[in-house]
């Protein structure tokens, strides 16, 4: 799906976040991208999208090096980012809407991409009650609680049928119980479309949960992918067992193992992170 190549960022007048850094992500994995504050998280997602670019390496996206944000990457931030404005409907249908505007050009809209009318509003009813927000459709924002503006955001991601999901703490604001509903929801959702996850979370019971894999990101320069796979059920069960118990554990002890100055040094060997692949 993706690959950082000999990633260098930097922002100016900084260190480097991401040097000689690289990275491969394959279709339809789902990754959780995790670290204390300030280690590159929400920059390497927003590398991922096209919206900053690396002063060396590339990022290259189906066998093609990224040189623009591409029609069939979808990101949704923490902050919701609806117009409010516009009711819940019209912010679904927005993207769908600029579509329209653009046609099929290959830049701004999928090249196989028809969008009309028609088809604009059947998807938006679909994802409305898809996530259970078509009772609020025709409200605004303001009027909304915060779980439903999240899910007024994911819709409107999802209405554009993304191959890559970019999700930048979309669940931090929430509290516990609407979070994990969306956690759940949110996996759910994107087993059925087969598509790629990559989820940017400060949490360490969000990654265990949602990532299938972990890209553990420490203090920069970060300049090689410390990876832990994490195959499990994505049912809310999972939540109970013993194995998310203690992949918590093990993750929150290399966090603060990292935490003491150790830097880039390798990943402590007495970790009991399971088979993490440096």
């Amino acid at each position: 799906m993706f690959t950082l190549r000999d990633v260098t960022f930097a922002y100016p007048d900084q260190p480097p976040v991401f040097e000689r850094f690289g990275w491969e992500v394959k279709e339809g994995e789902v990754w959780a991208v995790l670290g204390p504050s300030g280690c590159g998280k929400s920059t390497l997602l927003l590398l991922l999208a096209g919206l900053i670019h690396p002063q060396q390496g590339a990022v290259w996206i189906d066998a093609a090096p990224l040189a623009r944000p591409r029609p069939r990457t979808g990101l949704v931030l923490q902050e919701y980012g609806l117009l409010p404005w516009a009711t819940v409907r019209e912010n679904v249908a927005l993207g769908l809407r600029i579509r329209r505007f653009y046609g099929p050009d290959g830049r701004h809209v999928p090249r196989d991409a028809r969008p009309d009318k028609a088809d604009e509003a059947a998807r938006v009813a679909h994802w409305l009650a898809r996530l259970n927000i078509a009772d609020v459709a025709d409200h605004y924002p303001t009027r909304i609680s915060g779980g439903q503006r999240q899910r007024a955001a994911l819709a409107r991601t999802l209405v554009l049928d993304p191959d890559l999901l970019l999700l930048d703490e979309p669940f931090s604001a929430l509290d516990a119980p609407t979070r994990a509903d969306l956690q759940t929801l949110t996996l759910t959702l994107c087993a059925e479309s087969g598509v790629t996850v990559v989820l940017v979370t400060h949490a360490i019971e969000e990654a265990a949960f949602v990532g299938q894999q972990i890209l553990l990101l420490h203090r920069p320069p970060n300049t090689r992918p410390v990876v832990v796979p994490h195959p499990h059920p994505t049912t809310a069960n999972y939540r109970n067992s013993a194995a998310y118990q203690s992949t918590c554990a093990a993750l929150r002890a290399q966090i603060e193992y990292w935490g003491l100055g150790i830097g880039d040094q390798a990943p402590n060997p007495q970790s009991p992170i399971p088979n993490p692949q440096v």
